[in-house]
């Protein structure tokens, strides 16, 4: 039997082969899921903006946006270009998630690879994060596009940040001790590192951790400090291990990074402005207990992939005992890891890249209502998968004899990781699943019973969606987006005065939810109350004056009110906003009608009839427009079009028998051209 032994090029290439096959393979069943009833409206399926697909006022609209309490103009133009080519077809929206999510294995395996040389400790570090259970929150759910997009751009800053560290030292080999030293602002691959955080940053301000990440690799594996790693048979002392000269080489990197940190400080600061209505006052000792027991409850998530949900909801106390005996454990692991950084640099750089990479999301300053979430680990449990690898290779070293078990003990792990993948992604198949999943998993998960009631209510099982909006109420009474859906769905019942109760009480929790805000003016509009249905709908504009239905209901309440010349503006933007819109044309034009412009509300009729030809009280409008222009031949012709498709109509038969009474020779009308 004939065989060849592959080269390291071969090999290569077999791996990443390998790699992509295994990821399509095992979450090719996501491209045939549904949207889910959470955030997926708002990022995809209600969002007119990302409907109707890349154009250069959407792409305006990307860059100028805070909706959804986020500023990532990149994701937002993924969506635009995925409904361009697939429409609102959800597997192609997550078809595309998965090709990031392969391409950003494919480019974790060439980082490691390039960096460390070790080929197959790499592979197996870009295998854990290519099939790990943890993952499957961020490629399966449509919304969460910005996962993926943003790790692609920070592998691509990496990968250039080593290329650009490898250039360097080849420079320096040429060059005296004392030359500039900042050659590197010189370098292309520098500024293209530079340009794929910026591009980062604008997918999900998550990545604002890179720089530090950036210096760690400097530490190792790129050993930019000329620390010499493993020659010791003892850990040198702490002392001794950060001298003068690693000080003042380490000054020496951290100013390199400058242009880095001050882009992420600049996307800090504008997450805290559009997040600002967002972060949920949690007191700051509740904020700390959750930051450390949360820490914990990765660790075990990534050790032991159970009861994973969609959602955790946040807890508000901890015992004591948890909370300290947490503390001191990650502080021990610190403490070790940072002893043995000489021996086993790995251990220190994965320890801190976990810990710091979670930073953003960990609840130091708690934003929304999980406590946690899977998808916060696609980046930070890359540290501990290096930790995880090398730590096993290094072990086995001690082994020699036992050293073959390795790679069985790895692909024990593997294999078992893309067994739990595959369940997990059954839960993913459309709403219902997901969020039956999630009330069995957890306790007191009302974010989850909120989002079943939505799925429940989006099939019409409008009783089964109003069980679980009350008793996720019950639940957490201050949670608004439930008490906003039990109060619609109590309106829907008919119990009108109960739901104006929940109803309030939303608007009061939310106070910068233009839906509510809009909702809430609309059941004062339809109740009598003018003025708190004026201050609603006007709340609701200045959150979102790209607010379409608001925009007409205010003109129809200014209109009912006879403050036309107030709701000409609204009917107008109206207008603006959906040309195509007949019933928009159609309030304007009778606004400006009222409001005495009648050449105006001609034009206004005249682009109603070209959607909507055959509209009998547009003709009869439009006819009254020319009337009053004494445009009498062309308003007899839209009088009699009105009656042709309408007969039984005694308003325009009156007006029409007026003026030819007044003009008889008008009797015998021309064709009507409109009517053809």
């Amino acid at each position: 039997m004939f065989t060849a032994k592959l080269t390291k090029h071969q090999l290569f290439a077999a791996i990443c082969l390998g790699l992509a096959l295994g990821t399509f393979a095992v979450y090719w069943p996501m491209t045939h899921h549904d949207f889910v009833s959470f955030d997926d409206q708002a990022y995809i399926t209600s969002n007119q903006h990302v409907l109707s697909g890349l154009t250069w006022t959407n792409v305006v609209w990307a860059f100028k946006s805070t909706e959804s309490a986020n500023w990532h103009p990149l994701t937002w133009i993924s969506h635009m270009a995925d409904c361009q080519i697939y429409g609102v077809k959800a597997g192609g929206h997550h078809f595309t998630n998965l090709l990031f999510h392969v391409a950003n294995t494919l480019l974790l395996f060439l980082l490691l690879e390039r960096t460390t040389g070790a080929l197959w400790r790499s592979a197996f570090v870009a295998a854990f994060f290519a099939w790990h259970p943890l993952h499957v929150e961020s490629v399966a759910w449509a919304a969460e596009r910005k996962d993926v997009l943003s790790t692609f751009f920070w592998m691509l800053t990496l990968l250039a940040y080593a290329r650009f560290v490898q250039k360097l030292k080849a420079v320096n080999q040429n060059l005296p001790a004392n030359s500039s030293r900042f050659r590197f602002l010189t370098s292309r691959f520098y500024w293209l590192a530079l340009f794929f955080f910026a591009c980062g940053l604008m997918s999900k301000p998550m990545v604002v951790t890179l720089p530090f990440v950036l210096l760690l690799l400097d530490f190792w594996p790129l050993n930019r400090l000329g620390l010499n790693f493993y020659a010791a048979e003892k850990t040198i002392s702490v002392g001794k291990f950060f001298s003068e000269n690693l000080a003042r080489k380490t000054i020496i990197l951290i100013c390199e990074k400058i242009p880095f940190f001050a882009l992420s400080l600049a996307g800090c600061l504008m997450t805290l402005r559009v997040q600002k209505e967002a972060m949920a006052p949690v007191s700051a000792f509740s904020r700390m207990e959750s930051v450390l027991l949360t820490y914990a409850r990765y660790l075990s998530k990534t050790f032991w992939p159970a009861d994973l949900a969609i959602v955790y909801p946040y807890h508000y106390s901890w015992p004591t005992v948890f909370v300290i005996g947490t503390a001191v454990l990650l502080l021990i692991w610190s403490g070790l890891f940072v002893f043995y950084a000489q021996r086993n640099p790995y251990l220190m750089v994965g320890w801190f890249w976990f810990l710091g990479t979670l930073v953003p999301t960990i609840g130091i300053i708690q934003v929304g209502a999980q406590s946690m979430a899977d998808r916060y680990m696609y980046i930070p449990s890359i540290g501990l998968f290096i930790i995880i690898v090398w730590g096993a290779n290094d072990l086995f070293n001690l082994w020699p004899k036992k050293r073959n078990f390795l790679p069985l003990i790895g692909g024990v792990a593997l294999a078992g990781c893309l067994m739990v993948t595959s369940i997990q992604l059954t839960y993913w198949q459309n709403s219902f699943s997901l969020f039956l999943h999630a009330i069995e998993v957890t306790k007191g998960n009302y974010v989850a019973e909120n989002c079943l009631g939505k799925a429940f209510e989006s099939i019409g099982e409008n009783n089964r969606a109003l069980v679980l909006y009350e008793d996720a109420v019950k639940i957490q009474p201050r949670f608004p987006e439930s008490q906003f859906n039990l109060a619609m769905s109590l309106l829907a019942f008919g119990k009108i005065h109960e739901a104006f109760d929940h109803l309030r009480m939303a608007a009061e929790l939310e106070p910068k939810d233009a839906d509510i805000q809009y909702d809430l003016a609309v059941y004062f509009s339809q109740h009598g109350g003018f003025a708190d249905a004026a201050r609603g709908f006007r709340t609701a504009l200045t959150l979102r004056p790209d607010f379409f239905e608001a925009q007409t209901r205010f003109g129809m309440l200014l209109t009912r009110e006879k403050k036309i010349a107030e709701a000409i503006p609204h009917f107008a933007e109206a207008v603006r906003l959906k040309p195509a819109d007949a019933d928009a044309r159609f309030n304007l034009g009778l606004a400006l009608l009222d409001n005495h412009q009648p050449a105006k509300a001609e034009i206004q009729f005249n682009a109603e009839l070209g959607i909507t030809p055959h509209e009998t009280k547009v003709h009869f409008r439009l006819a009254q427009a020319l009337a009053q222009q004494n445009k009498l031949a062309d308003a007899v012709a839209h009088y009699r079009e009105a009656l042709r498709c309408t007969p039984d109509f005694p308003e325009a038969n009156l007006a029409l028998n007026q003026i030819l009474a007044a003009h008889p020779e008008l009797a015998k009308p021309p064709a009507l051209d409109s009517a053809k």
